[in-house]
C-alpha cells in the first residue's frame, strides 16, 4: 500500500501536503514499523486532559502525586495520550480503533484528529477493508461518528468487535467505575449511536478471530466485558496492540485502576497476566493510552513491570 511508505514514495508524490502538515505540527502524528511482512502505522489521535486521581483512584493521594511527581508529572491532571493503528496485512488495509472523534459536550479539544492525520498520512478512507474495535469507550470509536465519514467508507465494510462487548453496551454498568460528571453520559450515548448506525457492518466474535494474515483479535475483558488486543505476527516478528489493558504507571503499579475500567479488579489480573507474557517473550508493545508513538518492550521489577521505549527507526 503506497500510502504507508511515508517519506518515501508518499511524501515524493504530495510534497505541497506535506509540507503543510509539517509545518501546521510542530510534532510527529504518525509513525511507520515493521512486524515481518505486515506494515505498521501508529497515529497520534492526541491527548486526553484528565484528573490526576483517574490513574489510580483506589491508592491514597499523597501516594499517587507521589509517582507521579517522579514522572515529573502534576499531581492534579495528566495529558492521556490517545494512539490508534492502521495495518496492511496482504490485500487487507485494517483500523485498529478510531480515535475520539468530536463531543459537543465534553471539553476536550486536544483529541479526535484521527481522520484528518490518516489524510495527512495520504490514507484513503475507502481503501481501509476492515475496523478492529478493542472495546466501545468513545475515544475508540468516536472519529467513525464524524459527520459525513461513515460516508467516505466501503459500504461493505468488516468491523471486528467482541460480541460481550456489543452485549453490555445495551445496558452498561458503571457502577465500578470513577470518571468526571459528563463521561459515563457521553460513553453510553456514543456506543449506542455507533451500535445504531454500524449494526449491519458488525462481526462480532467470541473469544479470537484472525482478521487477516498474521492479525488476530483476541478477547481479554476486565476493562470493559469485551475489551480486546490484537496480536500482529509474521516471519518469526511479533507485536500486540493491548488497547487500554495497559495505561501509563500501570508497569510499576499494575494494581492501580484506571478510573474507565468497568471491572477494575479483573482488568488488573489481565494486566499482570499481559505484562507477564510480554516480557517472557521479549515482544514489542503499542498501547493506546502510552506516549505516543509508545512502541516499547515489557521488563520485569520485582513484583512489578518497567516500560522500556523501543528505539525510534528511522
Amino acid at each position: 500500500m503506497p500510502a504507508l511508505t511515508l517519506g518515501r514514495k508518499a511524501s515524493q508524490e504530495n510534497n505541497s501536503h506535506d509540507e503543510r502538515t509539517r509545518l501546521d505540527e510542530p510534532v510527529p502524528s504518525r509513525y511507520e514499523l515493521k512486524v515481518g511482512d505486515i506494515d505498521v502505522l501508529v497515529i497520534s489521535d492526541g491527548v486526553l486532559t484528565l484528573p490526576g486521581e483517574m490513574l489510580g483512584h483506589n491508592v491514597a493521594p499523597d501516594v499517587r502525586a507521589a509517582c507521579l511527581d517522579e514522572m515529573f508529572l502534576p499531581p492534579d491532571y495528566f495529558e492521556w495520550a490517545l494512539n490508534v493503528v492502521l495495518v496492511r496485512s496482504g490485500s487487507q488495509t485494517i483500523l485498529i480503533d478510531a480515535g475520539l472523534g468530536s463531543d459537543p459536550n465534553l471539553n476536550l479539544p486536544k483529541a479526535g484528529r484521527t481522520i484528518e492525520r490518516l489524510e495527512a498520512a495520504g490514507i484513503d478512507l475507502a481503501s481501509v477493508t476492515d475496523v478492529v474495535l478493542t472495546h466501545l469507550h468513545m475515544d475508540h470509536i468516536g472519529g467513525l461518528l464524524v459527520a459525513g465519514i461513515k460516508e467516505r467508507l466501503r459500504p461493505h465494510l468488516r468491523i471486528h468487535l467482541a460480541a460481550a462487548e456489543a452485549e453490555f453496551w445495551e445496558s452498561p454498568d458503571f457502577s465500578h467505575t470513577s470518571m468526571p460528571a459528563g463521561f459515563p453520559d457521553a460513553l453510553r450515548s456514543a456506543a449506542r449511536r455507533f451500535l445504531h448506525e454500524y449494526r449491519g457492518n458488525l462481526h462480532p466474535f467470541e473469544n479470537e478471530y484472525d482478521v487477516a494474515p498474521g492479525v488476530m483479535v483476541q478477547r481479554t475483558g476486565g476493562h470493559t466485558p469485551g475489551h480486546s488486543v490484537v496480536r500482529l505476527a509474521s516471519k518469526g516478528n511479533r507485536l500486540t496492540f493491548a488497547g487500554d489493558a495497559v495505561f501509563q504507571v500501570g508497569f510499576e503499579h499494575p494494581g492501580w485502576f484506571n478510573g474507565f475500567e468497568h471491572d477494575p479488579e479483573e482488568a488488573a489480573r489481565v494486566r499482570v497476566k499481559l505484562l507477564r507474557e510480554l516480557a517472557a517473550n521479549r515482544e514489542p508493545l503499542v498501547a493506546t493510552h502510552l506516549s505516543f508513538p509508545s512502541v516499547c518492550h515489557v521488563a520485569v521489577d520485582g513484583d512489578a513491570f518497567r516500560w522500556v521505549p523501543g528505539p525510534w527507526e528511522y
